[in-house]
């Protein structure tokens, strides 16, 4: 009965530690906020938050900045309204922030999608909310 706790539990001791190496990395990530007009700091901060924990999702990658720039964001914000979600869900431009970022892929390429040992720049993130309210949640990302 022993042996039999301790290989289970040796083997999801390995399991654990083979999905923390896979998932992405965020531990490191340099972030940085502009001053804005549109969000409070809390706000941002609640994004960025958002974005990490869906990067974890990024297996084979690394997390390296994570940054909000007002202008860009408005910009992206403004297409996400009439080309992309926005166009249909009726979400108001307040509450749509878009985050960009850079992440390394490793040599495995990640989950196959991305091309190995490579750096992806300027990774947009687009995060909605209903109103002031309520938290954000990532609608979209890429280029």
């Amino acid at each position: 009965m022993k042996k039999t706790i301790v290989v289970i539990s040796v083997t999801i001791f390995i399991f654990l530690f083979m999905f923390n190496i896979q998932a992405g990395k965020t531990k490191n990530v340099q972030v940085s906020i502009e001053e804005s007009i549109k969000f409070s700091e809390e706000e941002i901060h609640d994004a960025l938050t958002v974005v990490k924990r869906k990067f974890k999702g990024y297996r084979g990658c690394e997390l390296t900045e994570l940054w909000y720039d007002e202008n860009q964001s408005n910009k992206d914000a403004k297409d996400y309204l009439i080309y992309g979600n926005g166009s249909t869900n009726g979400i108001k431009e307040e509450n749509v922030i878009v985050l960009l970022s850079n992440f390394d892929v490793n040599a495995s390429g990640g989950d196959g999608s991305f091309e190995p040992n490579s750096t992806e720049s300027n990774w947009k993130w687009i995060l909605i909310r209903d109103d002031k309210n309520d938290k954000w949640s990532v609608d979209d990302w890429g280029y």
